[in-house]
């Protein structure tokens, strides 16, 4: 709701110490700060968000769970990775599709972390067969394609994130009008947020905004996935 500030420089100065002293003895005995001033204010902000989300698509989900809900865990999976490190440095949410059912499908995000604060909207890696339709939708529709991702709202608003691949993907010539766009692993954007603003009254309805002009993209990149918008 608006006038509500959910986060305050708490939440910023505990991942900034929790990154300085990223291990289990640490974080047990700052538990409580965990939960008081990054936990209880996301699930806030998520439960808050859920009306405002379904304004925009009914088929995106913002669930205010603790566990199995649209907020990441605090807790990194270590089990297959170099780096050790149990936990992560940033508060974050996904309100992904109804259809989905990991971080790879449609989906809003939100990012919190000192000096990176963010909105993000798309779909992160995915699969062969899902990446395969988008990129077949932006062939097929490409004046909808280019008419979304280069209006001035759109432009003024976003950049777009993550890796493509270095060859084109097959099917497709190098001298395709819209190559870049085609060879993008990641269909997704960004727009950016100071601590201040993630720490003022007004940050639900901003970002709420954010995601509402990102819905055109979203909008196509669901259809072209064969989901309801």
């Amino acid at each position: 709701m608006a006038g509500v500030n959910y986060f305050d420089e708490k939440l910023f100065a505990f991942l900034n110490d929790l990154k300085a002293n990223n291990n289990r003895e640490w974080f047990n005995a700052h538990k409580d700060r965990y939960e008081l001033h990054v936990k209880q204010p996301l699930l806030m902000f998520i439960a808050d968000f859920a009306p405002k989300l379904r304004t925009i698509s009914p088929h995106f989900v913002a669930d205010p769970r603790g566990n199995g809900g649209s907020m990441f865990r605090i807790y990194r999976d270590i089990r297959f990775a170099k780096d050790k490190r149990p936990y992560k440095t940033a508060a974050s949410a996904h309100f992904r599709h109804e259809a989905g059912k990991n971080a790879h499908a449609p989906g809003f995000y939100l990012h919190l972390e000192p000096g990176n604060v963010f909105a993000g909207m798309g779909l992160w890696r995915p699969d062969g067969p899902h990446a395969a339709l988008i990129r077949e939708a932006i062939a097929d529709s490409p004046t909808e394609w280019t008419r979304t991702t280069t209006a001035k709202r759109f432009t003024e608003t976003f950049h777009f994130g993550g890796a493509s691949l270095k060859r084109p993907p097959r099917g497709f010539s190098a001298d395709h009008a819209l190559i870049d766009d085609l060879k993008r692993k990641d269909f997704i954007i960004f727009t950016n947020f100071s601590d201040a603003k993630a720490c003022s009254p007004g940050f639900l309805e901003a970002f709420t905004a954010a995601c509402k002009s990102g819905s055109r993209f979203m909008h196509f990149l669901t259809d072209a996935v064969g989901h309801s918008y």
